[in-house]
């Protein structure tokens, strides 16, 4: 009965650590990655929601928030892939001229209306990496100091995060990774990415 017990308590484990961590790799995947050379990295979708909503809440500032956020993110990616330029099989083009080619074509505002082909083919690359962020506070940021500062951490709510790779020519979805993860005070964008590509370590698919 204790053996039952502890097998049945192992793979409650299991399915739990797996439901915080998914990895997809699709049908093209092995096909279409050697085939890429310039690879862009869009602004993340991002969403910052709150269990309770502060005082003085203003949606105008969140949504302000959330485009930052959103463009934060983008940079610590390519950051954190330049970096480490000679471990990846592929070019990723600069964010500064990303942004640009997607502000000419009137749709840095628009992602979520367009295809990833479309988007590749403004950026005249291979394929697109971007995804998205969703935080959700549980506590107010007030809180949330003043318990760091008495040493019982600075832990504010959860993050979803999701990773992706589409294929340029034909938006194929060729790669995802999504994670849940803490969300504190003292995260910033390139920790939460630094995290992110620790997790995805050697299966990353553009990884050498």
């Amino acid at each position: 009965m204790k053996k039952n017990l502890l097998v049945l308590l192992i793979v409650g484990l299991g399915l739990s650590a797996s439901a915080q961590k998914q990895i997809f790799e699709g049908p093209s995947m092995k096909t279409e990655i050697p085939k890429h050379k310039i690879v862009a990295i869009i602004p993340f979708s991002t969403k910052i929601t709150y269990k309770k909503l502060p005082k003085n809440y203003d949606a105008a500032a969140n949504k302000e928030q959330e485009m930052a956020m959103s463009k934060s993110i983008q940079s610590s990616m390519y950051t954190y892939l330049l970096r480490k330029a000679d471990n990846y099989s592929v070019k990723f083009q600069d964010i500064d001229k990303t942004n640009i080619l997607l502000k000419k074509a009137g749709i840095i505002d628009k992602l979520d209306e367009m295809t990833k082909d479309e988007i590749a083919k403004v950026l005249g690359v291979d394929a697109i990496v971007g995804g998205s962020y969703d935080s959700e506070s549980t506590k107010s940021e007030a809180g949330a100091i003043a318990t760091s500062l008495i040493g019982l951490g600075g832990k504010t709510g959860t993050g979803k995060l999701t990773l992706i790779i589409n294929n340029g020519a034909d938006g194929e979805l060729l790669w995802r990774f999504y994670k849940t993860m803490d969300d504190n005070i003292k995260t910033s964008t390139d920790e939460l990415v630094e995290t992110m590509m620790r997790k995805v370590a050697r299966n990353f698919p553009y990884s050498k």
